[in-house]
């Protein structure tokens, strides 16, 4: 530990980033560290410690345990969901499994929004209001706490979601996402009056750490930026193109079959608007639809979309000798959800940017942005003097389509849903709804359904709308669109696209579902 801050053990949770985030943005310095790490509990420096969350539950036989130098610790301990329970189960309480079939029928699972109801106001708790809305991810509880620990709160069903014994503490809650109302206040308790803390740690800026490790990385030759009209992809190149020179900067745009209506275009001139005149659109429909072809697992989509890519990448740059590089908008909830950081993440899904490269590439990557989520991205860009319509854009996944229709791709389906997907995204800026969310798809279910038309049985493809709200794509709930407008759109699907019959609202948030069907 390097400067006096708190050290975060990640036990493999997909969030253990996002709690350093927290503390870094309350102005407390941090470090994520393993389970294994060596004993630091004579360390001077660390003034508190959180234990993360983790997919494990603490009673598997293989399970990552705390290390045993907590319990001599003398600085503020907090455990957050497995951590909690791990200090429950370490202290003697039980904890309650959800791999123990018996007992797992007796309780209620809780994922999402829970209302957090305070019996207690310790100093974690201060200043939050006596019934507020926590954000739950866990199967598993503490359903008898250890001698001395007392219960701070509980959920609208009776589990125990805060807890203290002096100055250890538990929540089964995740603080640190957005859908916390409190979260940040509870972060913020324990660093700085429990861990006696000072907010005076100031990193340096988002900019200047990623030209940093751009100049370090791109020391000689060319760098092929692969563009997508996203924020990422544009912010990275616009940022590239400033620290080592626009003349050093390629950019390219694969069109591969799976983009929305009329996307290329527009993409190469909304890019010329922000200073990429060069920006040459590569036509790769046929080698992307032909390698998809029978294909119907998605991660084995990811994975054929994420490899055709670099073939494509690098068969491009064989042209270009001088090119030694290739630049990605490649972002922290990509390689959390391809269990490419952290310990022991369990794998969401491979994004065709990280889990879906090569063992062995001619290029060397350069992702300016894999530490930071979209918002950190979004104020980088707006530094940077990116153009409203390009900042705001919804985000759009590289592997495109290719994840929103469900089952094997063609590209008949593809342009099934390109209509649909116009449709819907025209309805919602013609309603001002489009920045009231903060991404929204359609998607194309491998499901045909029976309908009445024209008197006659029709039997049609069905869609599905998506819409969430988020701030960092780690967590999302469903945006709450006007049902007047829903039922517009549907209609309207319905009549102008032939092949849909009916139309759905997806209302999963994150967790339990992810923002991509696929």
């Amino acid at each position: 530990m390097k400067n006096q801050g708190i050290v975060i053990i990640d036990f493999g949770s997909q969030y253990t980033f996002l709690i350093a985030r927290r503390l870094r943005e309350i102005g407390v310095y941090t470090e994520i560290v393993g389970p294994l790490i060596e004993d630091l509990s004579s360390n001077p420096n660390v003034k508190g410690v959180i234990l993360a969350g983790g997919p494990q539950s603490v009673t598997d036989a293989d399970a990552k345990q705390i290390p045993a130098w907590i319990q001599k610790l003398p600085a503020p301990v907090l455990g957050i969901c497995y951590g909690m329970q791990g200090l429950v189960q370490q202290d003697g309480g039980k904890v309650v499994s959800k791999s123990n079939a018996a007992e797992s029928a007796k309780q209620k699972r809780e994922y999402g929004k829970e209302t957090m109801v305070i019996q207690a106001v310790e100093n974690l708790l201060a200043d939050i209001p006596q019934k507020s809305t926590v954000w739950m991810s866990h199967g598993d509880h503490c359903e008898t706490l250890p001698t001395g620990w007392k219960s701070l709160a509980e959920s609208s069903t009776g589990v125990c979601v805060a807890a203290q014994k002096e100055n250890r503490f538990g929540i089964q809650f995740h603080p640190e996402v957005v859908h916390t109302e409190h979260g940040t206040r509870i972060l913020k308790n324990f660093a700085i009056p429990i861990c006696e803390l000072k907010a005076d740690w100031q990193s340096t800026s988002i900019i200047a750490k990623a030209q940093q490790q751009i100049r370090g990385c791109v020391q000689e030759g060319n760098v092929l930026m692969a563009c997508s009209g996203g924020v990422d992809s544009t912010v990275a190149a616009l940022l590239l193109a400033k620290t080592i020179g626009a003349e050093r900067v390629r950019a390219v745009l694969v069109d591969h079959g799976l983009l929305r209506q009329n996307e290329a275009a527009w993409v190469k001139k909304e890019l010329a608007g922000a200073g990429f005149d060069g920006l040459e659109v590569l036509q790769e429909q046929e080698r992307f639809l032909a390698a998809l072809a029978g294909v119907t697992d998605p991660e084995e989509k990811r994975k054929i979309i994420g490899r055709t890519f670099i073939e494509v990448f690098e068969n491009y740059a064989k042209r270009f000798p001088d090119i030694k590089h290739l630049g990605q908008g490649t972002l922290y909830p990509d390689v959390i959800e391809s269990a490419g950081a952290g310990f022991g993440a369990h794998k969401i899904k491979s994004h065709h940017n990280v889990g879906g490269l090569p063992e062995k590439m001619q290029l060397k990557l350069v992702e300016p942005f894999r530490d930071l989520f979209k918002d950190e991205v979004r104020m980088v860009g707006k530094e940077l003097g990116l153009s409203e319509k390009l900042l705001m854009r919804h985000p759009f996944p590289g592997p495109g389509l290719g994840i929103r229709v469900l089952g094997e791709v063609t590209a008949e389906k593809c342009d099934i849903l390109r209509r649909v997907d116009d449709i819907y995204m025209t309805g919602l800026q013609d309603h001002g709804l489009y920045h009231q969310t903060w991404q929204a798809y359609a998607g194309l279910l491998p499901v045909k359904t029976v309908g009445v038309m024209g008197d006659g049985r029709s039997y049609l493809d069905t869609v599905v709308l998506r819409a969430v709200d988020a701030q960092d794509g780690m967590t999302a709930s469903a945006s709450e669109l006007p049902h007047s407008f829903l039922q517009e759109i549907s209609n309207k699907i319905i009549r102008e696209v032939a092949e849909v019959g009916r139309v759905f609202y997806d209302c999963t948030g994150k967790p339990p579902g992810t923002i991509e069907l696929e």
